[in-house]
């Protein structure tokens, strides 16, 4: 994450379900509000609220309709995070991230899913 004059820009590297390298930039306020995001396959707005100092809340939105919402949460200590997101399969969620796994992939479309990812600071 880098600060920009009052915005956020939130840069996400990972591997996909195939092995692909993916890399998706967002950039915006933590303010509710729907800002553009770029190479997700499965999302062309991005929201993310401030819940409180250690939580923010994000939806993304793939021609205005929800395919992921979720929850980031860092730990009181600054050393995980865990985040925890729901959607329906088929409209995914954003590639790249550590629910992005092959057996989620290859569910049905139109199956409700829950992921929780607990990530530990390198």
């Amino acid at each position: 994450m880098d600060a920009m004059g009052g915005k956020v820009k939130i840069t996400a590297d990972g591997i996909d379900a195939n092995g692909n390298p993916t890399h998706s930039e967002w950039t915006g306020k933590f303010d509710g509000k729907d800002y553009p995001v770029t190479g997700d396959p499965n999302a062309d707005m991005r929201s993310y609220r401030k819940v409180d100092d250690r939580t923010l809340d994000f939806t993304g939105k793939k021609g205005g309709n929800s395919t992921v919402a979720g929850r980031v949460v860092v730990a009181a200590d600054g050393k995980s995070r865990t985040v925890t997101t729901s959607g329906t399969t088929g409209t995914a969620a954003p590639a790249g991230r550590a629910w992005q796994r092959g057996d989620f992939v290859a569910q049905p479309k139109g199956k409700k899913f829950k992921n929780v990812a607990v990530f530990d600071k390198q």
